[in-house]
C-alpha cells in the first residue's frame, strides 16, 4: 500500500505541474504520464538477474525503480523544462540522472532518467519514519516513446534470427526519429518567433 500511495502522490504532483504550466503557457508541458508498482514477481526476478539476496532492501534499495514513472512530451526542450520543475519540488531529491538523448544509447535509445529520493510520511523498508523511497522517472518525447515501445517488444517478445541486421535498422530509425525531434522543435521556435 506505501507503494501505490507513494505512485499516486508522484501522479498528482506530475497532474498538478501540467496544469500549472498550461495555465501560465497556454500549453501542456507533457502529453502523457504512465506510472506502475513493479509487481512482486518482478522484483524478484530483477533481485535474482543481479544476483541480489531476495529481501525487501534488495528489491526497495538497492533496485531503485519499484515504483516507475514515464513523462512523454511533445518535444525535447519540454522535458528539460519539466526536469527544471522537478528539481524545485521540497519532496523530492535528485538521487541520480542519466542523459541519454544527449549521449544516446548505442543502441539508439534515447531518454531521461531520473531517479527520485522521495520522503514520505510513512515509514520505510530501513524503519525510518518519515520514510524514504526510490522513484524511477523517464522523461521522453513521443517520437522516442514509440521507439523504446516497439524496440522492447520486438526484442523481448520474439526470437530473433537475424539481431544484428535487426540492431543496426532500429538504430537508423532511431536516429530518424531523433532527427524529426529536433525538426520539430526548431519548426516549433520559427513558430513561437513570429507571435
Amino acid at each position: 500500500p506505501t507503494l501505490d500511495k507513494l505512485l499516486d502522490q508522484m501522479m498528482t504532483q506530475f497532474e498538478q505541474l501540467n496544469k500549472n504550466y498550461e495555465k501560465g503557457h497556454g500549453e501542456r508541458l507533457y502529453e502523457h504520464l504512465r506510472g506502475r508498482v513493479k509487481s512482486e514477481a518482478s522484483m524478484e526476478g530483477k533481485c535474482k538477474r543481479k544476483d541480489l539476496p531476495l529481501t525487501p532492501q534488495s528489491a526497495l534499495r538497492a533496485n531503485r525503480d519499484s515504483v516507475g514513472l514515464r513523462v512523454v512530451c511533445n518535444f525535447i526542450d519540454d522535458i528539460y523544462t519539466c526536469i527544471d520543475f522537478i528539481k524545485q519540488w521540497d519532496n523530492v531529491n535528485v538521487y541520480q540522472e542519466k542523459d541519454y538523448i544527449t549521449n544516446a544509447k548505442t543502441n539508439g535509445y534515447r531518454s531521461y532518467h531520473m531517479i527520485f529520493d522521495v520522503t514520505v510520511p510513512d515509514e520505510d523498508v530501513d524503519g525510518n519514519i518519515p520514510g524514504h523511497y526510490f522513484v524511477e522517472v523517464q522523461l521522453r518525447t513521443i517520437a522516442m516513446d514509440t521507439w523504446a515501445s516497439l524496440e522492447h517488444e520486438m526484442k523481448y517478445k520474439h526470437k530473433i534470427k537475424n539481431p544484428e541486421m535487426i540492431g543496426e535498422e532500429l538504430k537508423r530509425v532511431a536516429d530518424e526519429l531523433a532527427s524529426c525531434d529536433v525538426s520539430m522543435q526548431t519548426i516549433r521556435q520559427l513558430i513561437r518567433e513570429e507571435d
